[in-house]
Formats: structure tokens, sequence, C-alpha cells
């Protein structure tokens, strides 16, 4: 069973790139998700241990409850809503976040310790 993190766009896959230091496949919806997207990765991540990670907005709220409703064994991660966006969320902000839900996390380095 491998690991599974899914998020909206390219920008979230690389900042939770910069943080993780265990093999995680990283999935993106590309924006909306319908249906067919959804039972796509239910699909191709069935058999995996799979969290969502999405942005704090309405988008992501939306995304979120498909998830809760057609994929309800996955697991949801939250950012903090003053951030919105994964993407703009502090790297340590993540990696508390990751770090909290099992993942193995590289401590980051001034970029964002304040």
């Amino acid at each position: 069973m491998s690991k599974v993190i899914i998020v909206e766009g390219k920008t979230d896959k690389q900042r939770l790139l910069q943080l993780l230091v265990e093999p995680v496949e990283i999935a993106c919806t590309y924006g909306t998700l319908g249906l067919d997207k959804l039972e796509q990765l239910i699909l191709e991540f069935s058999d995996d241990e799979v969290c969502v990670l999405l942005d704090a907005d309405y988008a992501g709220d939306k995304a979120r409850k498909l998830f809760k409703h057609e994929f309800p064994n996955v697991r949801h991660l939250y950012t903090h809503r003053m951030y919105r966006e994964v993407a703009t969320t502090p790297l340590n902000v993540l990696a508390q976040i990751l770090e909290s839900a099992h993942f193995a996390v590289k401590i980051p380095k001034d970029e964002d310790m304040y």
C-alpha cells in the first residue's frame, strides 16, 4: 500500500515535495473536480492510503464534500483558513500538518519560520 496525497494544483505539489522525505505520490486535481475525475482517482488509488489536502476556499470546500461523499475512506488534511491556499501556507505550517498525519518531513529552514 502506497501513500498518496491529492492536492489541487502543481504549485501545491511542489510545496509538498519540498518537505516530504519519504516516497509519497502526489496527485493533482487541476482545478474543478467533477465525478469523472474523482472516479478516475478512486480507481487509481483505491488500494492506497489516501489523504486529501485542499485549499481552504469555496472550490476546496466543494471538492472536499465530493470526496467525503464519493470516496469516504480518504483522510482529510486541512490548511488554516488564514492562508487560504496550500501553495501560500508557510512551509513550517505545512510540515506540522504533514507530520501530524504521520508523514516523514524535513524541517524547513528560515523561509517560513516567522
